[in-house]
């Protein structure tokens, strides 16, 4: 058994932004991941995402996709609403997964059309929560000395919700099968809810032998979010982008993830507030999009 983690809680209602912004910092350099609270989604409406969720899931086998992969997990991705976006919904026949749009997601939703409060659940979820998630950059913004609308200024954040099944067939195993393997993620923060079943675990320091597991438990009304490769660039790895994993633990279960990133045109390049002479940047700049595309790549290539 890991040992449990007590990580920092984060109350986005506070009037106290300095303060608030104070502690995502110490939050950003000792953890990489928190619990954010009083963040304004009801749990009427995160109980109605899962509810969906579970219903999609729970579908029979031969009108989903199911890719030969390591993980165990089952996803569906939900990109941007605005700006003609590429998103189609089960009732309409194909679904786009980003990024996973492959030819074989036309025949997925053959004859479906049975989950008539899907698409409105999820629009609704998703503009929710890119609120939430553009809020809380504000205060990572202020959290590394910079204007609070940096951000959105350069980057015009776009939000992707993922909505993750891990089967309860198979118990804990050391043959190296988890729900989700060993990684971290690639673009700027997550937030992710959680249905109460546990799995998810950290290892704070990445680069040691052997990696030391610990246990992130559920906390009801609280997402958990964590950092991404792509801020961790961005702060020339001032704010530590933290590995972490699913284990399977022979229960089912069901969590949404929200990834948010700067637009594809954004350059990522070390601020200002996290260089000096005797720490000079550590990566050359380079377009978000770019860099989402090359972890990607590299990323299916070593998977294919």
């Amino acid at each position: 058994m890991a040992q449990a983690l007590e990580l920092p809680c984060i109350d986005l209602s506070s009037p106290d932004r300095i303060s608030t912004a104070e502690s995502i910092r110490q939050a950003c350099l000792d953890y990489g991941f928190f619990y954010l609270v009083n963040h304004g989604i009801e749990d009427e409406m995160l109980k109605q995402v899962f509810d969906e969720s579970r219903k999609f899931f729970s579908m029979p086998l031969q009108k989903k996709m199911r890719l030969a992969r390591r993980d165990l997990k089952e996803s569906f991705y939900i990109g941007p609403m605005e700006g003609g976006n590429l998103n189609q919904w089960p009732s309409e026949g194909i679904v786009y997964s980003y990024p996973n749009h492959h030819p074989w997601l036309s025949r997925i939703w053959e004859s479906l059309g049975v989950l008539p409060h899907w698409r409105a659940t999820m629009e609704s979820y998703h503009e929710k929560i890119l609120a939430v998630g553009k809020r809380l950059l504000s205060l990572i913004a202020l959290a590394l000395n910079l204007d609070e609308s940096f951000f959105e200024q350069v980057g015009a954040p776009m939000g992707w919700v993922r909505l993750l099944h891990y089967p309860g067939e198979l118990a804990v195993s050391d043959t190296g099968t988890y729900g989700a393997s060993a990684h971290s993620d690639y673009g700027m923060i997550t937030l992710l809810a959680t249905d109460g079943v546990q799995g998810l675990q950290i290892c704070r320091e990445k680069d040691k032998v052997p990696r030391v597991w610990e246990d992130v438990p559920h906390a009801n009304g609280a997402f958990i979010v964590n950092i991404g490769d792509m801020l961790e660039r961005w702060t020339n790895c001032l704010f530590r982008s933290t590995l972490h994993r699913v284990i399977a633990t022979g229960q089912e279960r069901y969590s949404v993830a929200f990834f948010l990133d700067p637009n594809s045109d954004c350059m990522v390049e070390c601020l200002e507030s996290c260089c000096s002479e005797a720490c000079p940047p550590k990566f050359p700049p380079i377009r978000s999009g770019d860099y989402l595309q090359e972890r990607l790549r590299l990323t299916y290539a070593l998977k294919g």
